[in-house]
């Protein structure tokens, strides 16, 4: 390339031939009618209906289940209520297994004052007068 044309883009050009481009894109049309038409077979083959018989005793229903009240109570009522027990005991027993108090303690316990003086009261201002209001918060109604 000369030197007065090192700064000039050059425009390049690919010769394609047809015999080279067809035999490229034949495998890649028949990769792609083979995806297409596999799924729609198997869609096909999926969506066919069973052929199956019906079990005995599901046609006619010749046998009736009846529940009564007290295994309908079992049944709705005290399932649930035994899995909140067992939920529950799965909770709390490893607790009470160490020793640990199990409700909360609401004594009164120490006071706090957060982001306040580290030695209490004694570090904030002494009032200067009588009418000083020094030393925190006052309201009246």
């Amino acid at each position: 390339m000369p030197a007065s044309m090192g700064d000039t883009l050059v425009p390049v050009t690919t010769p394609v031939s047809l015999a080279t481009r067809t035999r490229r894109s034949r495998p890649r049309r028949t990769g792609r009618v083979a995806a297409v038409s596999s799924v729609l077979l198997s869609a096909a083959v999926l969506a066919a209906p069973a052929h199956a018989d019906v079990p005995e005793g599901w046609a006619g229903q010749d046998e009736v289940n009846n529940l009564d009240f007290l295994g309908a109570l079992a049944l709705y009522a005290g399932a649930p209520l035994l899995l909140f027990v067992l939920i529950g005991l799965a909770v709390y027993l490893p607790a009470m297994v160490r020793g640990e108090k199990l409700l909360p303690d609401h004594s009164g316990g120490e006071a706090q004052w957060i982001g306040g003086p580290r030695q209490g009261v004694a570090e904030l201002p002494a009032p200067d007068g009588d009418g000083s209001r020094a030393g925190g918060a006052s309201g009246s109604w």
